[in-house]
């Protein structure tokens, strides 16, 4: 899977906003790592997601692309990705308090 790093961090798109998730929605992992969409979104070129999403995932609604955010997280650090009404949200392995039985 292709991925952007930088200085030892990877580029991870979600959805802050309200509406769809970005990757939560579909859950394919390509869609939050995808090069293309991080240079669009670094270039301001957001008009263009809706399209190239539409050649490379057909059945994918890609929802308001607006509000795509890059989240630059360290390589190898787990990590999910959680949604409420569509908001989507990073937490890392570390800051989840485990229960034990």
């Amino acid at each position: 899977m292709n991925k952007v790093i930088r200085d030892g961090k990877v580029a991870v798109i979600y959805s802050p906003g309200y509406g769809a998730g970005w990757y939560t929605w579909h859950q394919i992992p390509e869609l939050i790592y995808d090069p293309v969409v991080v240079e669009m979104i670094e270039q301001d070129r957001r008009n263009e997601i809706e399209a190239y999403c539409q050649t490379h995932w057909p059945n994918v609604y890609v929802g308001d692309v607006e509000d795509l955010r890059i989240s630059w997280i360290k390589e190898f650090r787990v990590f999910l990705i959680e949604e409420y009404d569509g908001n989507e949200s990073i937490r890392f392995r570390e800051d989840i308090e485990w229960l034990v039985a």
